[in-house]
Parts: C-alpha cells; sequence; structure tokens
C-alpha cells in the first residue's frame, strides 16, 4: 500500500516537473498512455482465460485510457511547436493521476514505474535544487533559454558562489562537476552558473543547443526507449526470474 501511495503522489507531479517545452508534456503523456494501451492488448491475448479478474483489469485499462490518448493526441496537435495552445498544471496533474490509476486499476504499477523512467531521472536530477536541505539554488523557472537570433534553446543557469552552499551542497556540486553532469561556467567574485538540474537541460548540455521541436522530439526518443526497455524486461527478463509471468 505504501509503494501504491508513492506511486500516485510521483506519478501526479511526475509529468508537471519534467516541462516547459512545446509538445513535451502532451507528448510524453501519448507514449506513455500509447504504451500503456499496447501492454493491455498483449496482455488479453497472453493471459488465459482462467485468469479472468487479471483479463478485466485490463480491460478497464484500456476503457480509459482510450478517451485519454484520443484526446491527448488532438491536443498534441495543437501544442506542437510553434504552440497554439498550451497546457499548464491542470492537464499535467489530469495526466499523471490517470496513469496512477490504470496502473493500480490494472495491477501493473511496477510496470507503470519503468513507462516513467525518464520522469524518475529527471526527478532524481533535480533533487539538489528542489530540496532546501541540500542547499543548491532553484531559480523560480527552469527552462532553456531562447536565443531570439537564431531561433534555437539552450541551457539556463543557477548562479552561486559553491564557498557559500551548505556541507551536503558542495559535495553534490563537487561530484556533478567531476562526473561533468551539468555544465559549469565561472563567473566574478567567486560565483558560477551551472546548468539547471532538470533533464531537459541535461540534454541540451549533451548535444547542444537546438530548436524547440528538435530538442522535443530527443527527449521523446528517451520516452520511446524507456517503453522498449520495459517492454523488454516485462516479458523478456521477467520469464526467467518468475515460473508465472501473467
Amino acid at each position: 500500500y505504501l509503494f501504491l501511495l508513492w506511486l500516485a503522489v510521483f506519478s501526479t507531479h511526475a509529468i508537471n516537473i519534467y516541462a516547459g517545452v512545446n509538445g513535451l508534456e502532451v507528448g510524453q503523456s501519448v507514449v506513455i498512455a500509447a504504451s500503456v494501451l499496447v501492454l493491455n492488448i498483449v496482455q488479453l491475448f497472453r493471459i488465459p482465460e482462467e485468469f479472468k479478474e487479471y483479463r478485466e483489469s485490463h480491460v478497464q485499462s484500456i476503457f480509459l485510457m482510450v478517451p485519454f490518448l484520443a484526446v491527448s493526441l488532438s491536443l498534441l496537435r495543437l501544442n506542437w511547436f510553434p504552440a497554439k495552445v498550451f497546457v499548464g498544471d491542470t492537464y499535467c496533474y489530469f495526466a499523471g493521476m490517470t496513469f496512477a490509476v490504470v496502473s493500480i486499476v490494472g495491477h501493473f504499477s511496477k510496470t507503470m514505474v519503468l513507462f516513467l523512467i525518464p520522469q524518475l531521472l529527471n526527478f532524481l536530477y533535480s533533487c539538489p535544487q528542489l530540496f532546501p536541505f541540500i542547499g543548491i539554488p532553484c531559480p523560480r523557472h527552469r527552462m532553456p533559454n531562447f536565443n531570439a537570433s537564431d531561433g534555437t534553446v539552450c541551457n539556463s543557469f543557477a548562479e552561486f558562489n559553491p564557498d557559500d552552499l551548505k556541507p551536503l551542497g558542495k559535495l553534490i556540486f563537487v561530484v556533478l562537476k567531476s562526473l561533468r553532469l551539468v555544465r559549469v561556467c565561472s563567473g566574478p567574485d567567486g560565483k558560477v552558473q551551472m546548468s539547471n538540474l532538470t533533464l531537459i537541460n541535461f540534454v541540451l548540455y549533451v548535444f547542444g543547443p537546438c530548436r524547440e521541436d528538435v530538442l522535443c522530439c530527443r527527449l521523446l526518443a528517451i520516452q520511446v526507449l524507456s517503453s522498449l526497455l520495459c517492454f523488454s524486461l516485462r516479458f523478456g527478463l521477467a520469464s526467467y526470474l518468475f515460473d508465472v509471468v501473467l
């Protein structure tokens, strides 16, 4: 029950904190919803007739996912770069809670965690800025910066003096800098600029500035790879670990 409670809370907020690019919030929801729908259909073919309860749970999941996917696809058409419609907290919370509900109703909560790997990585990567006790400054907005001259987006930064950080913050900053997990630029008076700790900024750090739609495609590709990894683990590796895999 504690795991299901954690999943409900995390899933509800996961989409909302992994946002800020045209098409990303709806796009990731479409990929996850499509993956869930594929899972439900595959399971209806795999699960024997005698396991009626499990089959019915996947049917219920389909009833919830089909309208959600249809609405999200329509919204994605208007939310794609250059967006004519922008989504806010309402859709993000709605999408996250929908995924939590279908995974609990459909009895595949652990599989849903695998579908949410990019969101989980984004949360873990963001933790040093999200939790005040760590002490790394968190700007009000961590979205990428926009270059009006060439129409590209690039890293946004948090500015601070490493000497002013709390001990845990200093340690994490040194680790991130040493492992080259962030872009760090030196400034005057001992201050540094560190790229904000989001998966969006990390992809920009690795691949460099690009158009917003290109960035969104790269992020959605990570989401698709996460779903493919989930299916390989769910239907591949699991069969070697358990005698019966439903």
